[in-house]
C-alpha cells in the first residue's frame, strides 16, 4: 500500500512510545510509591478516563481543520509531556502529568482512522487500518524492551528522561511527511486521477450502534483485566520487575501479524462475523487469567490475547468507516474511543479493588461471566439488525 499507510505507521508508533511504558513499569512504580492495587489502578485511569474524554472534541475537530495538526500535538505534544514524568516523585506529581499526556494524545487515532480510510479503496480498508496498527503494536512490545535494561539500570524513571526525545523528533518528521504526501494527493485531484470517496447518507445507528456496544465492552473488560497481568505475574509467580517489561510485550507483539490479517478477515468477512468470534473468545481468555500456574501458561495465555485483541481493532475500525459518510467519520470515531476509554478507565481501579478484596481468581472469574452475558445479549441486537441492508458499505 502507498500514500499515507507507511507515513501512519510511522505517526501511529510514535504516537504510543510514551503510553507503552506505563503498563511495564507499573510494578516498579507502585513498589517506589508504595502503591496498593486499587491506588495503581486510579493511576491507570487517569490517564486512559483523561484520554477518553479528549476523543470527543479531538474527534470534532480533526473533521474541520484535518488530521495533520491532530497528528503533530499526539506525537510531540505527548512526548513533550511524558518528559516531565521522569521528574516526578509522589503520586499527586505523576497523576496530573499522566493527564496532560492524555489530554495530548487524545485526537491521533480519530483523524488517522479517517485519513487513511479516505485514501485507500473501500475494498481494502480493513487490510490498511490492519497495517496502520503494527506501528501501534509494536510500539507496544518494541519500547519495552528497549526500556527494561534501562529502568533496571537507573530505575523506572530513567526511561520517561530518554524515551521521549526521540518519539518528539519523530512527530516533527511525521508531521512534515503528511504535508508532503497531502500536497501530492491534491495534485493528483486536480488531475481528476483521485478516487476518494464523498459519501452523505445519514448515519443508521441501528445499526452501528449494537456492533460498537459489543466492541466496546467486551474491549474494555478484556483491558481493565489484562492491566493486572503484570502485577499477578510478580505476585502469584515470583516473576521479578524488573522482567515484566519484556513478558507484557508478548501480545503487542503479535499485533505484526495479526492487525494485517484481522483488516483481511474483516474484508473479506465482514465486521460482523468477526466481532462476534471476539466476544466469545474472550469469555475463557478472561477466566483464564485466574488460573495461570506458572510463567510458560501466562506467556502462552499473552500470545493468544494478542491474537484476540489485534483482529478486533482493524475490524471495529472498518466496520464503523463503513458505515459512517466522510464528513463524520473523525466524530464518530472519537465517540467510539471515547466510550472504550471512558468505560475501561473506570473500571481498571475497579478490578483492582476487587482484587484487593477477593484475590485475582473470583475477581476474573466474575469478570468473565460479565463478559459472557455482554456477548449474547449485543450478538442478538447485531445479528437483528444485520438483516437490514447496509446504507453505505454493503460489504459490512
Amino acid at each position: 500500500m502507498t500514500g499515507l499507510v507507511p507515513i501512519f505507521i510511522l505517526a501511529h508508533f510514535s504516537h504510543h512510545g510514551i503510553g507503552a511504558m506505563l503498563n511495564p513499569l507499573m510494578p516498579m512504580i507502585r513498589s517506589d510509591l508504595g502503591l496498593n492495587l486499587t491506588q495503581s489502578g486510579l493511576l491507570m485511569s487517569a490517564f486512559t478516563i483523561t484520554n477518553g474524554f479528549a476523543q470527543l472534541p479531538a474527534g470534532w475537530l480533526a473533521d474541520r481543520v484535518g488530521a495533520r495538526f491532530m497528528i503533530l500535538l499526539a506525537i510531540t505534544g505527548v512526548a513533550a509531556a511524558g518528559f516531565l514524568v521522569g521528574f516526578s516523585s509522589t503520586l499527586l506529581m505523576l497523576v496530573p502529568l499522566l493527564v496532560l499526556i492524555a489530554l495530548m494524545g487524545g485526537g491521533y487515532h480519530p483523524a488517522a482512522a479517517t485519513a487513511i480510510s479516505s485514501s485507500v479503496p473501500a475494498a481494502i480498508r480493513g487490510r490498511a487500518l490492519g497495517i496502520h496498527l503494527i506501528g501501534g503494536t509494536s510500539a507496544f512490545w518494541i519500547i519495552p524492551l528497549i526500556i527494561a535494561p534501562i529502568a533496571a539500570t537507573w530505575g523506572w524513571r530513567m526511561p520517561f528522561k530518554i524515551i521521549p526525545i526521540p518519539v518528539a523528533l519523530l512527530g516533527i518528521l511525521v508531521f512534515f511527511l503528511i504535508g508532503r504526501q497531502n500536497r501530492a494527493d491534491a495534485a493528483k485531484k486536480a488531475a481528476g486521477s483521485a478516487t476518494l470517496e464523498a459519501s452523505k447518507t445519514p448515519i443508521d445507528w441501528g445499526k452501528l450502534t449494537p456492533f460498537m456496544v459489543m466492541s466496546v465492552l467486551v474491549g474494555a473488560l478484556m483491558a481493565s483485566t489484562s492491566s493486572y497481568l503484570s502485577f499477578y505475574a510478580v505476585d502469584e509467580l515470583n516473576v521479578p520487575t524488573t522482567t515484566i517489561p519484556l513478558i507484557v510485550a508478548i501480545p503487542a507483539a503479535m499485533g505484526l501479524v495479526m492487525a494485517p490479517v484481522g483488516g483481511y478477515l474483516s474484508d473479506k468477512y465482514g465486521g460482523l462475523k468477526i466481532i462476534t468470534l471476539f466476544g466469545i473468545a474472550v469469555v475463557p481468555l478472561i477466566y483464564l487469567m485466574g488460573q495461570i500456574p506458572n510463567v510458560p501458561a501466562l506467556i502462552a495465555l499473552m500470545l493468544v490475547m494478542g491474537l484476540v485483541n489485534n483482529t478486533r481493532m482493524p475490524t471495529t475500525e472498518s466496520y464503523i468507516v463503513g458505515n459512517t459518510p466522510d464528513n463524520r467519520r473523525s466524530t464518530v470515531l472519537g465517540i467510539y474511543f471515547f466510550a472504550g476509554a471512558e468505560i475501561a478507565g473506570p473500571l481498571t481501579p475497579f478490578v483492582g479493588n476487587m482484587i484487593d478484596r477477593y484475590g485475582y481468581q473470583q475477581t476474573f472469574t466474575i469478570a468473565a461471566v460479565i463478559a459472557a452475558v455482554v456477548t449474547i445479549i449485543c450478538t442478538l441486537f447485531i445479528w437483528q439488525n444485520a438483516r437490514k441492508p447496509a446504507e453505505i458499505d454493503k460489504r459490512s
